[in-house]
This record gives C-alpha cells, sequence and structure tokens, in this order.
C-alpha cells in the first residue's frame, strides 16, 4: 500500500510538472533577394529538452512548378540527433492545405473560439521586424515603404489582440533609392504552458461532429483516424 501511494504521487507530480511545464518558442526568418534561411527552435525545462528545425534554402525548382526546401533537424541537450531531409512542394500541396483548413473548420464546432483562446495563453517575449527594400526608382519606393509600414502595423495589431504581448515590438524599414534589393529579417521568441495546449487539443477531439473527414495530408488524416475509432 505503501508503495502504490508513493508510484501514485509520483505520477501525479510528474503529471503536474508537465502540464505546468512552459515552451519557448524561437521564430528566425531571414530573406534576402533570393536567399531565404528559416529556424524554429522549441526549448522546455530550460535546455534540457531541445528540439531545432533549420530550412536553409528555399528556392524554386529549375525543372517543375514546385517550390525545394533543404532541412535540418536536431533533437536533444546537446543536438545529438540530426536529420537532413530535402523536399518539394508542389501547388497542388497548397490547395491540399486549403482543403484540410476547410474540412477542419466544419467538422470541428466553433474551431475560431478554440483557437482564440488557446492564442490568448500566449506570450510574445520578443518581437522584431527589420526590412530593407527598394525597386531603384525614389516615387515607387517611397510608396512600397508606405505600404509596408501599414502591413506591419496591421500585423503588430493582430498580434498584440490575440496574444499577449510582454515587450514592445522593434520594428524598421529602410528605403533604398539607388537599387533594388529586398531584404528582411524576424525574430519572434514567444512561449506557452503545454498544460494549455493539451486543453486545445481536448477540444478539438470533444468537440468534433460528422464523422471521419477527408484530409489530404497525413497529420490530420492521423487525427482523424483516431477520432473515428474513439466515437
Amino acid at each position: 500500500m505503501k508503495w502504490l501511494l508513493i508510484t501514485l504521487s509520483v505520477l501525479i507530480l510528474l503529471i503536474i510538472s508537465v502540464i505546468l511545464t512552459k515552451v519557448k518558442i524561437l521564430l528566425y526568418y531571414y530573406h534576402n533577394n533570393d536567399n531565404d534561411h528559416l529556424k524554429i527552435e522549441f526549448k522546455a525545462w530550460f535546455g534540457l529538452i531541445k528540439y531545432k528545425k533549420e530550412i536553409p534554402l528555399i528556392k524554386i525548382d529549375d525543372n517543375s512548378p514546385t517550390i525545394v526546401t533543404k532541412e535540418k533537424k536536431t533533437a536533444g541537450p546537446l543536438g545529438s540527433t540530426e536529420k537532413k531531409d530535402t523536399k518539394q512542394y508542389s501547388a497542388a500541396d497548397l490547395l491540399n492545405s486549403i482543403q484540410d483548413a476547410k474540412e477542419l473548420l466544419t467538422h470541428v464546432v466553433s474551431l475560431h473560439r478554440i483557437v482564440k483562446s488557446f492564442l490568448k495563453k500566449i506570450s510574445i517575449k520578443e518581437f522584431s521586424w527589420h526590412t530593407m527594400v527598394g525597386i531603384g526608382d525614389a516615387a515607387y519606393t517611397g510608396m512600397l515603404t508606405g505600404a509596408f509600414w501599414a502591413l506591419k502595423g496591421s500585423v503588430i495589431g493582430l498580434i498584440s489582440h490575440y496574444m499577449k504581448l510582454k515587450a514592445a515590438p522593434t520594428i524598421t524599414i529602410t528605403p533604398q533609392f539607388q537599387f533594388a534589393v529586398s531584404q528582411t529579417i524576424i525574430t519572434c521568441i514567444f512561449q506557452f504552458r503545454i498544460g494549455h495546449a493539451m486543453v486545445a487539443g481536448i477540444k478539438l477531439i470533444k468537440y468534433w461532429k460528422g464523422g471521419r473527414a477527408a484530409f489530404k495530408t497525413k497529420p490530420l488524416s492521423a487525427l482523424s483516424n483516431d477520432k473515428t475509432k474513439t466515437v
């Protein structure tokens, strides 16, 4: 009986610690003319749990109308596990993703409320967005700069409305009047508790309706299959 109580106590403490664990996510995106680099890093328990995914190359394939990406994944506190992969994404993949989004909206009651509730639990610790833009003409570059300021203002407004913006965002736009250039750097650090993500996942399953959905992509197909089995 004593060992049973100890085991239950340890199990309960473990579950509580997992629920209260904060996941910190670092998002970094760099674009310079034809060069793109995307990095997403997940950290928990002060870096003891770490997962990083890098997409250092995003380009249009020369032989087909697809986007080619070269990805690198590392996991573990010291990046001991590493995996590299090259993927191609076509217009059909984009259409499948749009179709999956429509299917999800159809089969989950009040999906927007679930998503909105979860976004309110996300804290933005740091957000910076620096851009240099120019098209070689002073007048058109000025107009383009104004459009970018309007776009960035709208994005910051949406972020502050749906999430908790803990620090003032750093935003700059540098117009280049002499030559054509397109460069941007976005850095964002945000965090949330695993428990909040679990609650959102449970709500997705709880408010599922209409049976199995016709998802095109594998992750959502697995969600639909699991839900069909539990009904």
